[in-house]
């Protein structure tokens, strides 16, 4: 039988935004070659604290910039994080649910730097009926305790709410926290989504 869902949560990264510029190109080309791959996994673990709220974004990427004797600018090396943009037909299924009365959330792992990006410059605050970035939450997807505290925050029954994300451990942390949950990439096609939603009997 179908479960009745009356919210779901989006991923931003891969489900309802893509990157605008290779910014892994940009980031390899501040090191030698060959170091490239290893300067972006240094970066990725720096990242973590400020994902969870702990440690401000720049201060992280900057320590990252003198440890790997980076000559270009912090301004330069953090310019990769503003290269996105909201795919507009994903948007679009969004406002249709939520004309329908489906609560739609933003369920994102985001340090506070590109928090700010996201809902104040793009107005990503507006998109949706909240949003739970993780820097906010003190805790990051995988973890179930980040769904059980995003259930806390809207009063929603765990059986009731969907999550979409294109990380399949990020939806095993979502069951586990009895979410539905289902893996969705964008560069698979927005018709995915279509119809994944409509598996759930989502009015799209």
């Amino acid at each position: 039988m179908t479960p009745s869902i009356t919210t779901v949560l989006f991923d931003a990264d891969g489900v309802i935004q893509r990157g605008t510029h290779d910014w892994a190109a940009r980031l390899h080309a501040m090191v030698a070659d060959g170091d490239g791959e290893a300067f972006v996994n240094d970066l990725m673990v720096s990242e973590r604290p400020a994902i969870a709220g702990k440690e401000e974004f720049p201060d992280a990427l900057a320590a990252v910039l003198r440890r790997w004797n980076v000559t270009a600018t912090l301004d330069e090396a953090i310019e990769p994080w503003h290269w996105f943009a909201a795919e507009p037909v994903v948007i679009a299924l969004i406002q249709d649910l939520r004309q329908a009365g489906i609560k739609c959330h933003l369920a994102t792992n985001q340090h506070a730097y590109r928090r700010a990006i996201m809902n104040d410059e793009r107005g990503y605050a507006a998109l949706f009926d909240q949003s739970f970035y993780s820097c906010d939450l003190g805790l990051a997807k995988p973890d179930p305790a980040y769904f059980r505290a995003i259930l806390a925050a809207t009063g929603a029954p765990a059986s009731s709410v969907l999550f979409v994300d294109d990380i399949p451990a990020n939806v095993e942390g979502a069951r586990a926290a009895g979410l539905h949950a289902e893996v969705y990439d964008l560069a698979t096609g927005t018709n995915v989504l279509t119809e994944l939603l409509g598996n759930y009997g989502l009015p799209v």
